[in-house]
C-alpha cells in the first residue's frame, strides 16, 4: 500500500518552486540535509509508488492549506535528494484544514484517514 505525504514548494518562505517542480516532474527538499534532519529523514522514507501532494500555507493565522498538485513518486535520484513525480493533477486550489501541516514534509499517512482522502481524491 502506498503512503501519502504532503510537501511544500516554497524555499526559504519566499521562492516558490511549484512551476519548476510540476513542469519538470520532480520534487526536492529546499533545505540542506544538515539544516533540517527531521525533514531529511522524512524525505528518505518516501518510496517509489508513494503519493505526494504539494501544499501551500494560506497566511499566518489561517486554519487551512491549499492543495496545489497531487502525484505519484516514480523514481528517486541516486543521492535520494530528488524525487521524480508523475503529477496526476496540477493547478488545484483545494482548501483543506491545516492540521498543523506547516513544514516542508508531513507524513506518512494512510488512505484510511478521512483528511488524506479529502486531499487526494480526484
Amino acid at each position: 500500500m502506498p503512503k501519502y505525504w504532503l510537501v511544500g514548494a516554497m524555499w526559504g518562505g519566499r521562492e516558490d518552486q511549484y512551476d519548476d517542480f510540476v513542469d519538470n516532474g520532480y520534487w526536492e527538499l529546499g533545505w540542506d540535509d544538515s539544516d533540517k534532519p527531521i525533514m531529511t529523514e522524512r524525505r528518505t522514507n518516501i518510496e517509489i509508488g508513494d503519493r505526494v501532494a504539494i501544499k501551500k500555507m494560506l497566511g499566518q493565522g489561517s486554519n487551512e492549506i491549499e492543495i496545489r498538485a497531487i502525484g505519484k513518486v516514480t523514481r528517486k535520484s541516486a543521492s535520494g535528494r530528488v524525487l521524480f513525480i508523475k503529477w496526476t493533477v496540477t493547478n488545484m486550489h483545494r482548501k483543506v484544514e491545516c492540521k498543523n501541516a506547516l513544514g516542508s514534509i508531513h507524513g506518512p499517512y494512510t488512505y484510511d484517514d478521512p483528511w488524506i482522502r479529502e486531499i487526494f481524491c480526484m
